[in-house]
């Protein structure tokens, strides 16, 4: 059976276009013939190192507002349920973040990201705290209690610490972000199929 070319799925779980990008990403990718490497992150200290206290949502108000309603209409084009923006945005995602870095390889992640993304962006809930992540586990038919405290042990935290820094050589910005095997970049949800076009040689005229 030939390789699958892969194409590395960088996201936030505070990020709103994240959301929508794990919502279709593994059938997209699928039936392109691409296997998609999950990689959470967090954008904090991206977005630190070019000088961003908070979300640019919430630093530009005007945009902030756009993105809420741009996030209802895609949601609802997608079959998403409607969208409930959660009472602080965006959420300190460090817990579901560590899970996801333990479990990134296992496979659960999808329905494990999908779970959360829910939560927070269709149902308007907190993902801040353990014990809501460990429900959500629980949820999915695992052991939460374990793979929390698995999550908070130290080489996930080193782990989850190289990574921001591996985001960053790389030139990541932002999230959803998405990069080929040969290191194109692509941001951004709307950006999805192009990234998968490219991870299967896929070129337009006069770009190589």
């Amino acid at each position: 059976m030939p390789r699958r070319p892969t194409l590395e799925f960088w996201f936030e779980f505070a990020s709103t276009y994240s959301y929508l990008a794990a919502s279709r990403i593994e059938a997209l990718a699928d039936a392109a013939g691409v296997a998609v490497r999950w990689r959470p992150f967090l954008l904090g200290p991206v977005f630190a190192a070019q000088g961003w206290t908070s979300s640019p949502f919430n630093l530009y108000p005007a945009k902030g507002r756009h993105m809420w309603r741009d996030l209802a209409r895609e949601a609802a084009r997608l079959g998403l349920p409607p969208v409930v923006r959660p009472a602080s945005f965006p959420q300190n995602s460090l817990a579901a973040t560590r899970v996801a870095v333990h479990g990134a390889e296992e496979p659960w992640i999808g329905a494990y990201v999908r779970a959360v993304y829910a939560a927070e962006f269709a149902q308007g809930l907190s993902i801040a705290e353990p014990a809501a992540i460990s429900a959500l586990l629980n949820g999915l038919g695992l052991d939460g209690p374990a793979l929390i405290r698995a999550s908070t042990q130290e080489p996930v935290k080193n782990r989850l610490r190289s990574i921001g820094e591996e985001a960053k050589s790389r030139g990541l910005f932002g999230a959803p972000s998405f990069l080929t095997e040969d290191g194109e970049l692509f941001w951004g949800n709307d950006r999805l199929e192009q990234a998968l076009d490219w991870a299967v040689g896929e070129r337009s005229a006069g770009l190589r």
